[in-house]
C-alpha cells in the first residue's frame, strides 16, 4: 500500500437508487491512490435497487464495500462505518450529493498533514448542479440569514480552526477513542450532538472550502416540511441531552409554531363562539407581522419576481413551522411517555 493517509468514506444510505451511482463515480474518480481509500456504503434496508447498484460497483472495485445497517437510521449507519472502517481518517458523505472537486481526498490528506487536525469542517451548500427551480428557491431561502442559523459555517468559505458543532464531517480514528460513537437514539441532529461532544473533548475542526460538498434540497414543499419536522424533533432531543444548547435561535421556531396553532384555534373558535372580531385581529397580528417580515426577505432574494416571492414565502413558513412543530411534538410525546410510565409504576391498591 502507498505511504499516505488512508481514508474511510462512510456513506449511510436508504433508497438511493436514483443517485448512488453518480455519487460513487465522483468518489472513485478522485485524484487519490485507490489503495489509500475505501467507500463503505452502509444500507438501512433499502426497498429499491440501491443494494444491487452498490453490489455492481463492489464487484468491479475492491475498495467499495456494502455493509448492513440494522438500525436503519443515519446515526446507526455512521457507527457501522466508523466501527468497520480501516481508515486513519473517516469522512461522512451522503448517498445523494455532488462533490465539486476531484481533489477532495487530496485536500483532506494535505490539510491533515499540514495542521495535524483531528476533525475537519466543510461547507455543505445546497447549490448542487441540475436542481429544479423549486430546489433553487429552497437553496436561496436556506442560504439567507432568516432561513438558517447565523452561527453555522455550512455556507462559509472560512479557512482555519473553529468549533466543529455546525459542520464537522471528518474525523481521525483518535476522536472515537476520545468521545465514543454517534448516539443512535437520534434520528436527526445526530451529527450536531456528536460534534458537540467532539468540541467538549477540546477538539477543534479545521475548515476549508477545499472540503466542500454540495447537497440537493428537497424536491417539494411537503418533503421540505417533513425534513424540517425531523430536525425539530432532533433539536428537542439535543436540548434534553445537552441543556446548554437551548439558545434563542432554538426557541424561536417552537414559540412561533405554538403561536400559529393558538391563532388558528382562536380563529376557528370564532366561527362558533362569540369572540369579538377585534380580539381575533389582535391575536392574528403577530402572524401578519411574521408574513410581512418574511415577505420583505422573500422580495429581497426573489429579485422582484412575484412567483418567486410567493414560493420563497411558503418555503420560509415550511422551515420555521416544521422546525417548531417537530420540537413541540417531541416535547409532548416525551411528556406523555413519562406520564404513562409514572402511571404504570404506581402499584394498584390491594
Amino acid at each position: 500500500m502507498s505511504d499516505g493517509l488512508f481514508l474511510s468514506i462512510v456513506m449511510p444510505v436508504y433508497n438511493e437508487e436514483r443517485f448512488i451511482a453518480n455519487t460513487l463515480d465522483q468518489l472513485l474518480s478522485q485524484e487519490y491512490p485507490a489503495d489509500l481509500f475505501e467507500v463503505l456504503v452502509v444500507d438501512g434496508g433499502s426497498s429499491d435497487r440501491t443494494r444491487q447498484v452498490v453490489g455492481q460497483y463492489s464487484d468491479r472495485h475492491s475498495n467499495v464495500r456494502l455493509l448492513d445497517n440494522p438500525g436503519r437510521r443515519s446515526s446507526s449507519g455512521r457507527n457501522v462505518g466508523f466501527r468497520h472502517g480501516r481508515g486513519d481518517f473517516f469522512v461522512v458523505i451522503d448517498g445523494h450529493c455532488h462533490v465539486p472537486t476531484l481533489r477532495l481526498f487530496r485536500n483532506i490528506a494535505d490539510a491533515v498533514a499540514k495542521t495535524g487536525a483531528k476533525c475537519l469542517g466543510r461547507p455543505q451548500t445546497l447549490d448542487a448542479p441540475g436542481i429544479s427551480s423549486f430546489q433553487q428557491a429552497v437553496a436561496d431561502v436556506r442560504g439567507s440569514r432568516l432561513g438558517h442559523g447565523g452561527g453555522s459555517l455550512i455556507y462559509s468559505d472560512y479557512e482555519g480552526f473553529a468549533s466543529p458543532v455546525s459542520n464537522g464531517a471528518a474525523y481521525s480514528r483518535d476522536v472515537f477513542a476520545a468521545v465514543g460513537y454517534v448516539d443512535e437514539a437520534f434520528d436527526a441532529c445526530e451529527d450536531v450532538e456528536f460534534n458537540l461532544r467532539v468540541e467538549q473533548a477540546g477538539i477543534q475542526a479545521y475548515n476549508s472550502p477545499g472540503f466542500k460538498v454540495q447537497y440537493y434540497p428537497r424536491e417539494s414543499l411537503n418533503g421540505l416540511f417533513r425534513q424540517m419536522h425531523r430536525y425539530g424533533t432532533g433539536r428537542c432531543r439535543l436540548w434534553r441531552k445537552h441543556p446548554q444548547t437551548l439558545t434563542l435561535n432554538t426557541l424561536i421556531p417552537p414559540v412561533f409554531a405554538f403561536g400559529v396553532l393558538l391563532i388558528l384555534a382562536v380563529l376557528v373558535a370564532g366561527l362558533v363562539l362569540p369572540i369579538p372580531a377585534s380580539m381575533q385581529w389582535l391575536c392574528a397580528a403577530p402572524l401578519v407581522a411574521y408574513f410581512a417580515l418574511m415577505g420583505m426577505e422573500s422580495y429581497k432574494i426573489s429579485g422582484g419576481s412575484l412567483q418567486n416571492l410567493q414560493r420563497h414565502l411558503a418555503i420560509f413558513f415550511a422551515i420555521h413551522f416544521g422546525l417548531g412543530f417537530g420540537f413541540l411534538e417531541e416535547l409532548v410525546r416525551k411528556k406523555l411517555m413519562r406520564e404513562k410510565t409514572r402511571r404504570n409504576s404506581v402499584p394498584e391498591p390491594e
